[in-house]
């Protein structure tokens, strides 16, 4: 950058060029100004040369970054300074002073603990000489060695990185430094079982960021299931790679939860737990309701083929509550108040209390129950999901959309899924209605067809392609936009 363009702190004088900063103020002011600069400057009047140099600088400048965060946190740790702050630790001041996630800040006190003890790698992330990514598998490597020797190592694995050397042959000669420094293996935890992690940070509506250091066996047995439940499911399946290994995990827990429920509920495994207040229940279209419900995890793919338990809540009106008590109360509730204050309600004595007491117990007893009002209405008005987070008034009892011996049926014909070309056997399928309930579709053999989890739940559900059912079984997959069809296969055996 020309001296012309270098920023300037606002009631500072300009700086000789290359001058050191006058404090650390001063220096994280003026860092911040220059990548303002870069981050507003129109790159099309740049010339390639000059781009690339600004992204080779600007890498360094993140390895430096990481450097001078962890020094600066290492030393605000060191003093406690997030007490000032009424802060527990040094990761809850970062998440709620500098606006991370949990995990970003748990990150940032991880590198500032690892520096701590790579003394050397500090300094070339300082200096700029060596990459973030390339630091962490530099640490992940000598980390394995003796501790006397862990210094040592990371100063051979610096100079053969200034050198020249390809990260895989780093890694090469970090494996034979732990082969000659390491020692046999006397407590099998040489796999770096110790420092195995998994993360999951939940963030905008139920979405969720996983990360972690898998051990060896752990990552071979990952490895093993994305690769089998990963693969393309079709010519339809558009999806990309890190998109089919990320609903490949998913399809990986629900057959491992719905293993347990398989003999008794037929491979039924999921439930929706229904919660509206009483107030929605009685006034509102709860179609409505549900759509429009923040934070709701359940769509219409999972109220295809699930185990629903309607919840019914409600809160008490403090006002009403008052009011009612003075109606129990009648004319005379004046003076059952409390004779030692003045202007005091007269739900406020002893005998307004006992009135509140009285008016609750005989609301909650003709709302809640069997019998109840919120029973009758949950039965005659319930239509679909919408959520509440208050007291319960009434709980239905599970019911499953589809009953277990009709989904029986629906496996004893398909025998797998029913989309064209795809064999999924019936422990990685859902019960599909062909048409929805929510347009009128029965709940009969007719109806249903089974689908696996990517089908019903991306092709069908999120992508839009239609299932037709035949007479004999067979099913046509139609494309969203009607231009492509594909017939199923062969008729297949009735069911019984």
């Amino acid at each position: 950058m020309c001296v012309s363009c270098q920023p300037r702190t606002p009631g500072t004088q300009p700086r000789t060029p290359g001058a050191a900063p006058r404090s650390a103020a001063e220096a994280a002011a003026t860092a911040r100004a220059a990548l303002n600069w870069l981050a507003s400057v129109d790159v099309s009047t740049l010339t390639s040369a000059e781009q690339a140099g600004c992204l080779r600088e600007l890498e360094r400048i993140g390895s430096a970054h990481l450097a001078a965060r962890s020094m600066m946190l290492a030393g605000f740790d060191a003093v406690s300074g997030y007490t000032d702050d009424g802060q527990g630790s040094a990761r809850s001041w970062l998440r709620w002073q500098t606006r991370v996630t949990g995990g970003a800040a748990a990150d940032a006190v991880g590198w500032m603990r690892r520096l701590s003890g790579h003394r050397a790698i500090r300094d070339a992330l300082a200096e700029g000489e060596l990459s973030c990514s390339w630091a962490r598998a530099i640490c992940d490597w000598t980390e394995q060695l003796p501790e006397d020797t862990r210094d040592d190592a990371d100063l051979i694995l610096l100079a053969a990185a200034a050198a020249g050397a390809e990260l895989a042959d780093l890694g090469g000669l970090a494996e034979e430094m732990r082969r000659r420094a390491a020692g046999p293996d006397t407590d099998g935890n040489n796999d770096g079982y110790e420092d195995r992690s998994v993360r999951l940070d939940i963030h905008f509506r139920g979405a969720g960021r996983l990360d972690g250091e898998l051990t060896p066996r752990c990552a071979a047995a990952l490895t093993a299931v994305l690769e089998a439940l990963g693969k393309k499911a079709g010519p339809e399946d558009t999806r990309t790679l890190v998109q089919r290994r990320h609903d490949a995990l998913e399809e990986a827990c629900r057959r491992l939860i719905s293993a347990g429920c398989l003999p008794d509920r037929a491979g039924q495994a999921t439930q929706i737990q229904l919660t509206m207040t009483l107030d929605q229940l009685a006034s509102l279209n709860l179609e409505a309701t549900a759509a429009s419900t923040p934070g709701s995890t359940a769509g219409p793919e999972d109220d295809c083929d699930a185990s629903i338990v309607p919840v019914v809540t409600g809160h008490v009106d403090q006002e009403l509550l008052d009011r009612l008590a003075a109606t129990v109360l009648g004319p005379h509730a004046d003076r059952m108040a409390d004779p030692a204050r003045t202007a005091t309600p007269p739900t406020a004595g002893l005998a307004g209390r006992a009135a509140r007491e009285l008016v609750l117990a005989r609301a909650l007893a003709l709302l809640s129950g069997p019998s109840g009002l919120a029973a009758y209405l949950r039965g005659a008005a319930l239509r679909g999901p919408a959520a509440s987070i208050s007291l319960p008034l009434d709980v239905g009892a599970a019911t499953e959309t589809i009953p277990p011996q009709l989904r029986r049926a629906v496996i004893h014909r398909d025998k797998h899924c029913s989309f064209p070309g795809c064999d999924q056997p019936p422990a990685g399928c859902q019960v599909h209605h062909v048409i929805p309930r929510s347009a009128g579709g029965a709940t009969r053999l007719t109806n249903l067809a089974l689908l696996c989890t990517f089908h019903h739940l991306i092709a069908v559900h999120r992508w839009g392609w239609t299932i037709t059912l035949h007479g004999d079984g067979t099913v046509t997959a139609t494309s969203p936009d009607r231009l492509r069809v594909l017939n199923g296969h062969g008729p297949p055996c009735r069911a019984a």
